[in-house]
């Protein structure tokens, strides 16, 4: 599916508006990832020894900014490039970081669902099934992009297991 400009207009749209209240929404968010999926309070090292999301957490503020942003701009690329561009290094890192997390499939979902419940609340009677349609596909094509990478990232961490297991052999033949 092409990242229509109108699409990518609804994208900037909201993300202009949502940037003015950053510090109430990322809470929003990630109180909704933990409403779907309590358990994923694991997952977040700022979040994992607290009774309850925090205020003043810095690390939740700066890491709800990273989805929100990462989201809009691989909106704006899709309109341009017509694939979610990140830069090697970024989309590595992603990759490496939510496979060592354990993160699969349905959390990807969780997020989403929250993501989309954060920006209707953000943009509150902007919001439209049109916008919804344009957040969700900006950011399945960033989670494509993070879960090839995951791909890739296990596929290396195997090659690396196999050849340390053909040495350990070699060694103690």
């Amino acid at each position: 599916m092409a990242f229509s400009e109108k699409q990518e207009e609804l994208v900037k749209e909201s993300w202009e508006i949502m940037k003015e209240d950053i510090p109430a929404l990322s809470l929003h968010f990630f109180a909704q990832v933990l409403e779907i999926a309590p358990a994923a309070k694991a997952l977040f090292s700022f979040l994992k020894d607290e009774d309850e999301i925090p205020q003043n957490n810095s690390k939740l503020k700066a890491h709800a900014v990273k989805v929100f942003k990462m989201t809009c701009e691989s909106a704006i690329q899709l309109r341009e490039k017509g694939e979610v561009v990140v830069s090697d290094s970024t989309l590595k890192y992603l990759g490496s970081v939510h496979l060592q997390k354990g993160v699969v499939g349905p959390h990807f979902e969780v997020v989403k669902e929250a993501l989309l419940r954060t920006v209707e609340k953000g943009v509150a009677e902007k919001w439209s099934e049109e916008m919804k349609g344009a957040w969700s596909e900006a950011y399945d094509q960033l989670a494509a992009a993070i879960q090839a990478e995951m791909k890739i990232e296990a596929a290396q961490v195997i090659k690396e297991d196999d050849e340390i297991n053909k040495e350990a052999a070699e060694i103690h033949t």
